[in-house]
């Protein structure tokens, strides 16, 4: 069993593993650690069921698992779940969906 499975968002909340960082350039030149820009791509993994409006009824989340999203530089709640890295950003806060 996936460790994502064992977690589910709260509320308007979404779980994202970010994509691999570029470790060589496309000339095959080793990109240092340090010098690697933040990866702004990530999967989504677990989704919460949405935020509730005034009347009392849930607003569904924009993105479902699976899906490519650009996240902002800054932001997002660290969560290692079976020594892996995912980060939780409410729905609002992811900047845009990649459509195939």
């Amino acid at each position: 069993m996936q460790a994502f499975r064992k977690f589910l968002p709260m509320f308007d909340r979404v779980l994202v593993e970010r994509l691999a960082a570029e470790t060589v350039t496309k000339g095959g030149i080793m990109i240092p650690e340090k010098s690697q820009a933040k990866v702004l791509q990530a999967t989504v993994v677990a989704v919460g069921p949405g935020s509730t409006n005034k009347d009392g009824k849930v607003t569904p989340v924009c993105v479902k698992v699976g899906d490519k999203v650009m996240l902002p530089e800054y932001g997002g709640t660290k969560v290692v779940l079976d020594d892996k890295d995912y980060f939780l950003f409410r729905d609002g806060d992811i900047l845009g969906k990649y459509v195939e």
